[in-house]
């Protein structure tokens, strides 16, 4: 049977990524792009397990036998059908061991030549920590701007135009505040944060410079990289200035219109609002937000958040940053996205070729 290295597999033709583990392991982190092919289901991993612990290997083994045979005919097809005619199939558990070798092995029997991942998801994951601070570039372009500017939505802009952009939130499954996590879920675990990051700066290639958006260390579930914010403390820093009429229906477009109907839309808003109330002194504030927040009227809590909350603590946050702050005053975030086109051509910062490899 035939292994493949990390480093192999990104060089690869057509590599096919097949990830036998169980659905909770592949949610919790994996390879971008593969396909999970579980071999157990969570309850079946369980029932495996306590076997093990309780009457040894032999008798876990033979029940794994017991479950998995059944199963071969259907795992192998769905296989080939995603491989395709052109795909190689490259077959990966947690740590290169009995899971996937029992599927290449199964594979190679049907007749469809497969490779197995040596040392599985965990020798993945070793090397893309070990890969992220190298692909790093020295230099960072941070955008910083008040809750509601559309930070994101400039990135995007510019991420379209061929800037290299790295979008952190889009990775973190999160919005980085308080509500971030709203109509979102839960956001990404740190595994999926890490890998995402690490494919994107892999796809960039090293680029002369990248740019993000001025988050805190922690967004959502995921921590970011010391590295990545060493670049981005002491990087070129653009403040995005809007109107707070702008602001305030950016949010409401992002956070309330699409969700604001959905039954457990109320209680999640409370939630949130709950944490909030902790940090704020003013009774009279506390008093409007509670007063908004039983008249379901969302656009009033903006407008108090903002003011009261939000701002002084963003311009408190600024402190964290090293360098002088280039000012963008715009009307929309078209508008702010074409003025930080013109000050990077400034600096002789452009648009960057993306390589087509992931490592």
């Amino acid at each position: 049977m035939r292994e493949i290295t990390v480093d192999e597999l990104f060089t690869a033709k057509n590599p096919v990524v097949i990830d036998v583990r169980s659905p909770i392991e592949f949610k919790e982190g994996a390879i971008p792009g593969a396909m999970n092919v579980p071999l157990f289901t969570d309850e079946e991993r369980a029932r495996i397990g306590t076997l093990y612990k309780k009457e040894g290997s032999d008798a876990a083994k033979w029940l794994a036998m017991e479950i998995v045979s059944p199963k071969i005919p259907e795992m192998l097809k769905t296989i080939r059908e995603h491989a395709g005619s052109t795909g190689m199939p490259v077959v990966q558990c947690w740590r290169g061991g009995m899971r996937s070798k029992a599927v290449a092995s199964f594979l190679e029997f049907s007749g469809l030549t497969a490779r197995r991942l040596q040392g599985g998801y965990k020798a993945y994951r070793q090397y893309i920590l070990k890969r992220i601070p190298e692909l790093l570039p020295e230099k960072s372009v941070v955008i910083h701007g008040m809750t509601g500017t559309g930070k994101t939505v400039v990135l995007h802009i510019l991420e379209q135009k061929g800037y290299p952009v790295v979008d952190l939130e889009r990775m973190a499954g999160h919005r980085g505040s308080i509500f971030g996590a709203i109509g979102l879920g839960e956001g990404n675990s740190q595994k999926t944060f890490d890998a995402l990051l690490f494919e994107r700066l892999a796809e960039l290639n090293k680029p002369p410079y990248t740019i993000m958006e001025a988050e805190s260390k922690r967004i959502g579930r995921i921590v970011q990289p010391d590295e990545l914010m060493d670049v981005k403390t002491t990087g070129v820093h653009i403040q995005i200035h809007l109107p707070i009429e702008v602001r305030i229906s950016h949010i409401e477009e992002e956070y309330i219109t699409p969700y604001r109907d959905e039954p457990w839309y109320h209680a999640k808003v409370k939630e949130a609002l709950d944490r909030i109330m902790k940090r704020i002194k003013s009774h009279e504030t506390k008093a409007m937000l509670e007063e908004f927040l039983t008249a379901k009227d969302y656009t009033g809590m903006i407008r108090i958040l903002l003011e009261f909350y939000y701002d002084p603590m963003y311009e408190h946050k600024q402190l964290e940053y090293s360098g002088e702050f280039k000012d963008i005053f715009a009307e929309t975030f078209e508008d702010a996205a074409s003025q930080i086109e013109d000050y990077l051509k400034e600096l002789s910062l452009g648009p960057v070729s993306v390589n087509s490899g992931r490592g």
